[in-house]
């Protein structure tokens, strides 16, 4: 996915330009690090006390530039209009978050008003029109047939979470002034991998797989996540 993203931002503004991104979400800081180190100012918004601990403590061990393009701050991201200006951010991360929030619409036009005009964001989120294809690969058939037709379901972690669908999602992004100007499929043949599996030898061949997969019909339609970019008008 890192590889989207870097596409989407290099056809969208100069080589070279030194953006300004937020990471709402922003987890353990791996993306927010590695676009720091790019040459962007980052700040990373994260409402998990340990995530956040993480994040600073791998913050500190970077050099003392990088150290410097980076601002992290304590939130859920529904109070961005509390720390930000609008249009303070050229590039806007939300991945792995809306899957959280029930409703999530105030949040992303929340977001959508902190990026300047042609400013990109960028969501992650779990694609609930496959919502069948994990249980069914796993060969659950219990629990198979009820996942065609939610946008539940229960994560890795146990816990009861939502999924979106590409249309809905493309409709709200056009409401508040981002529309989708490009979706991928992340996850089509990897989903059912364990999350300590051992890295295969052969990942390169692996990886270039997913990514030719994400980008073609219908392969990234059962996706089990969607990576879509709106741009702001």
């Amino acid at each position: 996915m890192a590889r989207q993203l870097d596409e989407q931002i290099a056809g969208r503004f100069p080589v070279g330009r030194r953006l300004r991104v937020l990471d709402v979400g922003m987890g353990q800081g791996t993306q927010a690090l590695r676009l720091a180190r790019a040459g962007h100012q980052v700040t990373g918004v994260e409402q998990d006390a340990k995530m956040l601990a993480v994040a600073r403590e791998a913050l500190a061990s970077e050099p003392e530039g990088i150290r410097g393009r980076v601002r992290l701050v304590e939130s859920d991201g529904r109070d961005t209009g509390v720390h930000f200006l609008p249009g303070s951010f050229d590039v806007v991360l939300c991945h792995g978050v809306l899957m959280y929030i029930e409703d999530p619409d105030a949040l992303l036009a929340g977001l959508a008003r902190m990026l300047a005009p042609g400013g990109l964001l960028s969501l992650l989120v779990r694609n609930a029109d496959a919502l069948a294809m994990r249980p069914g690969l796993a060969g659950d058939w219990a629990a198979t047939p009820a996942a065609f037709d939610t946008t539940t379901y229960t994560n890795r972690l146990g816990l009861d979470v939502r999924a979106d669908r590409l249309d809905g999602l493309t409709a709200t992004l056009a409401g508040i002034g981002a529309p989708l100007y490009a979706w991928y499929g992340v996850r089509v043949f990897t989903d059912t991998a364990e999350d300590d599996a051992p890295i295969p030898s052969d990942v390169e061949a692996l990886l270039a797989a997913e990514e030719r997969a994400g980008r073609t019909d219908p392969y990234r339609r059962v996706a089990a996540l969607l990576h879509l970019c709106g741009v702001r008008g």
